[in-house]
């Protein structure tokens, strides 16, 4: 017998004209969700972000403060935004999020050069704003679209929906990365130009620039995705802990700390973002310092940017992958098969196999797809809409935070083996002395996951046994 809530349901429906057999993609948001995915992260100046940097006039020390910053700004905002996107509007926040990375962008545009003081503190805001933009976005794109699909579709269509969000962020990714690093190149830039018949001289002090063009016509593509999204009106939100009348900064801090408790309550919440964060702190690292990686296993300069294009390439088949794992799987299958493929990655790396040590680096890349999707779809199907977006904002939060702890660490650890590997093999050169540390610290990361891994396992059984949710399919 069809209860009266399902009668009222259906109802509600007809009287709407909802039709939850729709295609995910007929639905403007969700449409939406995925270019603003695109728009946003596709960042033509990221196979040449160091030496952007350093070709503007500053120094290495300058660029670990600015990189510094834009950390902080992440780790301060994360969860804050996220309260405020749920108490005045997703929408309005991923607008916020777009204004901010076309300020970001056009600031080093048009900031002239050789004024070392002016471009540090142009740089500095720079990263300040990008962090903001990063956290302002944190939770608040998803939740939206996911509110959406629940109120106009079928929410068991996410998975289906983050499938195709991620495959065609990865093709975009490609697109940046071969574009962005061909652009910055001067020599090639003046041999287009002279095929062109475009009688130009191009130096570096004008092509670094290239990249930062093309990223801000996507900032203000991201600008105008976000003003076209909509708020949904969710019946979780109308006349619930989200009341329009008293929206305020309280009320934001006020859902960051009930969406805390959540989590802390929520054995299996909890559970997944820990495990999120294993994986993600982990393999982040390893994937920051694989310029020097590349460099140790005989590949040169010249190919990393198309190596970075053929990683994202895995973006484009694990998803569906993920999908039909998380359709058929236990999320406690799942959990092994990426903790073997990780243990395999970070093992094979320390090898430092000539070009075939490409391999392992290929496995951590699909194993951080298949944690950004898992993490995703489980998350999502067990929070309430009224806090979604405070609920993704604590995920981000954790992330950074432990992203941060592990650089610390591995700045200890480079500082504990540099005087030991000098000692082992005197005479060395600078350089030599670099390369001996890092391919010794290399060594540390299986050992690093391992245990964490070991951790998260006995967190997990102790919050999860009372429950077998974790355990079943779909």
């Amino acid at each position: 017998m069809k209860t009266s809530a399902t009668r009222n349901k259906k109802k509600a429906d007809a009287t709407s004209g909802i039709n939850r057999n729709r295609s995910p993609f007929s639905i403007l948001n969700v449409r939406l969700f995925i270019a603003f995915r695109v728009f946003f992260n596709a960042r033509f100046y990221y196979p040449v972000f160091t030496i952007l940097f350093l070709d503007f006039g500053l120094s290495l020390e300058q660029f670990a403060l600015l990189n510094a910053a834009w950390a902080a700004a992440i780790v301060l905002l994360e969860v804050p935004s996220g309260a405020l996107a749920d108490t005045f509007g997703r929408r309005n926040l991923l607008v916020v999020t777009g204004v901010l990375m076309v300020v970001e962008i056009a600031l080093l545009c048009f900031v002239p050069l050789g004024k070392a003081d002016l471009l540090f503190t142009v740089f500095l805001v720079n990263r300040v704003l990008s962090g903001a933009a990063e956290a302002a976005a944190s939770g608040a794109d998803e939740a939206i679209a996911y509110d959406t699909l629940k109120l106009q579709g079928d929410a068991g269509d996410w998975p289906r929906v983050l499938e195709k969000q991620m495959r065609m962020q990865s093709i975009a990714y490609i697109g940046a990365m071969s574009l962005g690093a061909a652009v910055y190149d001067p020599a090639l830039m003046q041999r287009v130009a002279d095929i062109l018949g475009i009688d130009v001289q191009l130096t570096q002090a004008t092509t670094l620039r290239f990249p930062l063009y093309i990223t801000l016509v996507f900032a203000l593509m991201t600008l105008i995705t976000t003003l076209r999204m909509q708020e949904p009106d969710s019946p979780e939100t109308e006349g619930g802990s989200v009341d329009a009348s008293s929206k305020s900064i309280l009320q934001a801090f006020k859902l960051t700390l009930q969406a805390g408790l959540w989590i802390l309550k929520t054995p299996l919440a909890f559970v997944i973002i820990f495990a999120g964060l294993m994986f993600d702190n982990c393999i982040r690292m390893v994937i920051t310092l694989c310029s020097q990686y590349y460099r140790l296993i005989s590949l040169p300069e010249a190919s990393f940017g198309l190596i970075g294009s053929g990683l994202a390439i895995l973006g484009l088949v694990i998803p569906k992958l993920a999908r039909k794992l998380a359709d058929r799987r236990s999320a406690v299958f799942n959990l092994w098969v990426m903790s073997a493929l990780t243990i395999f990655g970070l093992f094979g790396m320390t090898l430092f196999i000539p070009i075939l040590g490409l391999l392992p680096l290929a496995l951590l890349t699909v194993v951080m797809y298949m944690s950004r999707f898992f993490e995703s779809h489980y998350l999502n199907r067990i929070t309430a809409s009224h806090q979604r977006a405070t609920v993704l904002s604590f995920k981000g939060l954790s992330f950074n935070l432990a992203y941060g702890l592990i650089g610390v660490l591995y700045s200890v650890l480079l500082a504990f083996l540099r005087p030991r590997v000098a000692a082992t093999i005197p005479g060395q050169s600078s350089l030599e002395l670099e390369n001996a540390v890092f391919v010794g610290s290399m060594g540390w990361f299986p050992w690093y996951f391992a245990v964490t891994m070991v951790i998260l396992l006995l967190v997990a059984r102790w919050q999860l046994r009372d429950t077998n949710a974790h355990r079943r399919p779909g």
